[in-house]
């Protein structure tokens, strides 16, 4: 007889003779050895392909009570054989029906625990493999729990999505596409895992108005909140073209359905309900804790107000500047953020809430509110710092979004806000520009506009036409300010003559001579016979070099420039001259400007 034949005996008949003496013992009297010796044998049997076998063992009416009280044993070995086969072996057919027999026959608290057990040990690419393959045999053991179902519930959902958290979440249309670990597909399972139990919690509500077994409900809250933290805030959700049925959309509408089946979507997005969650005496969980919550509901808001997810269940009666306001919390946090699927996310909830506004619609008194403060500032630094040059476009687009829908006193209060707080002479100067416009339109339309005129517009005057550090400023760095400055005070005087004085510019125009033009114009002159004397030399050291290839460094505006050949350094330096050169061609239009006018109210007064 060979030696694997025989094997082959010996395994089923281990099992065999253990099974016949356990089947004239009770329940009671079943000992911890027992146990062992059943699942070291169907293990064996398992293992050596003799899946067969031990199915006739499980389904054999005799050995009900034996199965029930020691099947739960053979989840782990019978887990790794299932992996072991190819997708289309009889082999693995088999086990999979000794998995659905185990979880119709075992005691469910013991089984229940096999499968939790089985879910937190997976690791690596089996993650959503294991879940996947274990959810059915979950669900029909917490459907037969009578004590702790819902604590048993929110444990299984629990652990299943901290096992699928560490893995990257697929982003582009390829990734998706090719949903290599399986993430897609299991995000889907979990959600089709959870239905039964949200149908139960429905069909409660229905029974009674005061419902109040509220367990159930929060664990599948928590659930919802975790799955909105991940994947979705990650992930991306704009349809794409060639995917009929983009995954982590339907997934997410899922998470929307349970959210409004169970009672819960409304009170998350506009009332920010909190879950019951544990009370941390350790001050960096509850901080942990309370993050979350705020990805969560971000992700929330930004699935309802951008991608139109669930909005339909939604009572038309909300003001735009009412979801504004509702949604400027989440946008700060996501402005914060550095990924780019965060930011992103950020900026298009933002426009999407902006673009319901009418333009100067939204009153000053919401400035009041910090978050109204806090995000011109975020878009700032996006502006300025972002390394991703569309999102630095996008973030201008959507400042001046904002900008627009504020009425008069509110972009006045704005753009005091901006100017003492950008520190980019870029910003500056786009506000600035700003400033005219609104000037321009004070000046040329019928109705007062007491912002933008008058004693209002001088004290913001004193911030525009001025030199952070007088005559020593740095007016390389700061020319695109002084040039949106000088722009705006050529238009001052040209629009608005001294006789009227709407804008208040000529009252103090001593004081903007002498803490504006006079400094600038000392400043050009000490910045233009720095640079000229930077290039003389520069000049004088190539003829003793006697090449232009000599590597060096120069300094431009506090800055270290890369290593540079002598001539690429006197372009740099050329350039910072034709800049100081085109500051002083308008800073001499406006003080000819300046004196034109000044002397034609003498003439006319004489």
């Amino acid at each position: 007889m060979p030696e694997e034949h025989s094997q082959t005996i010996m395994a089923v008949d281990e099992l065999q003779a253990i099974i016949q003496r356990c089947q004239i013992l009770e329940e009671a009297d079943f000992k911890g050895e027992d146990f062992n010796l059943f699942q070291v044998a169907g293990q064996k049997c398992l293992e050596d392909g003799h899946a067969a076998q031990l199915l006739e063992v499980i389904q054999n009416e005799k050995n009900k009570v034996i199965i029930k009280n020691m099947g739960w044993n053979l989840i782990s070995p019978l887990v790794r054989c299932i992996f072991m086969y190819e997708q289309e072996d009889d082999k693995r057919e088999q086990c999979l029906r000794i998995l659905d027999q185990l979880a119709q026959l075992c005691n469910p608290k013991e089984l229940f625990l096999g499968l939790l057990e089985q879910i937190e040990q997976t690791s690596g690419e089996q993650v959503c493999q294991t879940v996947m393959l274990l959810l059915q045999p979950l669900q029909t053991v917490l459907l037969k729990l009578q004590n702790k179902k819902a604590y048993s519930v929110g444990l299984s959902l629990a652990m299943i999505m901290n096992q699928l958290t560490p893995l990257p979440v697929p982003y582009t249309k390829q990734q998706i596409q090719e949903d290599k670990l399986g993430l897609c597909q299991c995000c889907n399972a979990v959600v089709d895992f959870a239905k039964p139990f949200v149908n139960e919690v429905v069909k409660n509500m229905e029974k009674s108005s005061e419902y109040n077994d509220t367990e159930l409900k929060e664990e599948l809250i928590n659930f919802c909140m975790k799955s909105l933290k991940y994947p979705l805030l990650t992930a991306q959700l704009e349809q794409l073209e060639g995917i009929e049925e983009h995954p982590f959309r339907r997934f997410a509408t899922e998470i929307i359905d349970i959210l409004w089946n169970i009672g819960e979507l409304i009170p998350l997005v506009f009332v920010h309900h909190k879950s019951k969650s544990p009370h941390w005496e350790n001050q960096e969980f509850a901080d942990i804790e309370r993050k979350n919550s705020a990805d969560s509901l971000a992700c929330l808001s930004y699935l309802i107000f951008v991608q139109h997810l669930g909005v339909e269940s939604f009572p038309v009666v909300f003001s735009p500047s009412y979801l504004l306001l509702c949604n400027m919390t989440h946008i700060e946090m996501l402005l914060k953020r550095t990924e780019e699927s965060l930011l992103s996310k950020g900026l298009d909830l933002f426009e999407s809430c902006l673009l319901r506004m009418e333009d100067n619609s939204l009153l000053h008194h919401y400035l009041e509110f910090r978050d109204f403060i806090n995000v011109p500032q975020d878009l700032v630094k996006i502006m300025t710092l972002c390394p991703m040059e569309h999102m630095g476009k996008k973030s201008l687009n959507i400042l001046q979004l904002f900008i627009d829908k504020f009425d008069t006193e509110g972009k006045y209060t704005l753009f005091r806000c901006l100017l003492k707080t950008s520190n980019h002479a870029g910003v500056e100067g786009y506000i600035i520009k700003n400033i005219k416009d609104q000037i321009h339109l004070a000046l040329t339309e019928e109705y007062d506009n007491i912002w933008f005129t008058g004693h209002h517009l001088i004290s913001l005057l004193d911030l525009v036409l001025s030199l952070p550090e007088g005559a020593e400023t740095d007016l390389l760095q700061n020319s695109d300010r002084i040039m949106a400055s000088l722009n705006l005070l050529r238009y001052l005087v040209i629009k608005d003559c001294e006789s009227d004085n709407q804008t208040g510019v000529w009252t103090t125009l001593g004081k903007i001579e002498q803490n504006f033009l006079k400094p600038l114009r000392v400043g050009l002159n000490m910045s233009k016979a720095h640079y000229e004397a930077e290039i003389k030399n520069k000049k004088e050291n190539r003829k003793e070099a006697h090449s232009s290839d000599t590597v060096c460094s120069v300094t431009v505006s506090g800055e270290k420039m890369p290593p540079m050949t002598t001539g690429m350094q006197l372009q740099v330096l050329h350039s910072a001259l034709f800049t100081f050169d085109l500051i002083e061609s308008v800073l001499a239009r406006v003080e000819e400007l300046i004196e034109v006018k000044t002397k034609t109210v003498m003439d006319e007064n004489s």
